[in-house]
C-alpha cells in the first residue's frame, strides 16, 4: 500500500509545480495595462521606474478618465508630487497645490496610489486688463470623451501618480 501512494504523491507534487504563472500574472493591474510583465520591477528600488497612467479602463461608452478630483489636506504649504510610477521613491515630475484639478484615470491595486492627468491650470488675469478681454482656451486633455480600449495616456497634458490619501473626488 506505501508503494502506490509514493508514486500517486509524486504525481500530485510536480503536477502541483509544473505551473509557472505567479498570483501576479493572474490579477488585472491596470497600472501596468499593456506593459511586458518582465519591463514592470516588483521593487521599489528603481527609482527612475516609470508607468503610464491608463485611460479607457471603463469600457469604450465612458470618459477615458471617470472622475474628477481636487487635491486637498496639504498642510503648510506644502506640495503634493506627481510621481512617474506608483511608488514613495519614484521620480517627482511636477508638484501640485491645495486646489489643482486632476482628471482620475485608473489606480494602483492596493488603492494608495491614483493615475490622473493634470490639466494646466488657467492663467491668471493680467492686472489692469478689461474683463471683457477673451481668455485663452483651455486645453483639452483628451479624458474627457470615451476611448476604444485601455491604454497609456499620451495626450498633450501631464500625467503621473498622486497618493489617493491627498484626493477629493468631485466629479464622476
Amino acid at each position: 500500500m506505501k508503494h502506490v501512494l509514493l508514486p500517486i504523491v509524486a504525481v500530485m507534487i510536480l503536477t502541483a509545480c509544473s505551473d509557472s504563472r505567479t498570483v501576479a500574472d493572474e490579477l488585472p493591474n491596470s497600472s501596468i495595462a499593456g506593459a511586458p510583465r518582465e519591463a514592470m520591477s516588483e521593487t521599489q528600488i528603481e527609482s527612475s521606474l516609470a508607468r503610464p497612467v491608463t485611460i479607457g479602463e471603463d469600457g469604450p461608452r465612458l470618459d477615458a478618465c471617470g472622475a474628477l478630483g481636487v487635491v486637498r489636506g496639504i498642510a503648510g504649504g506644502r506640495t503634493l508630487a506627481l510621481q512617474a510610477a506608483p511608488f514613495q521613491n519614484a521620480a517627482a515630475s511636477a508638484q501640485l497645490a491645495n486646489g489643482s484639478r486632476v482628471h482620475v484615470c485608473t489606480r494602483s491595486l492596493d488603492q494608495r496610489w491614483l493615475g490622473v492627468v493634470v490639466p494646466p491650470s488657467a492663467p491668471a488675469p493680467v492686472e489692469g486688463s478689461s474683463r471683457n478681454a477673451a481668455a485663452p482656451e483651455p486645453v483639452d486633455c483628451g479624458v474627457t470623451s470615451p476611448v476604444d480600449h485601455k491604454q497609456p495616456y499620451d495626450g498633450p497634458c501631464q500625467s503621473g501618480w498622486v497618493s489617493s490619501g491627498f484626493v477629493q473626488l468631485i466629479a464622476r
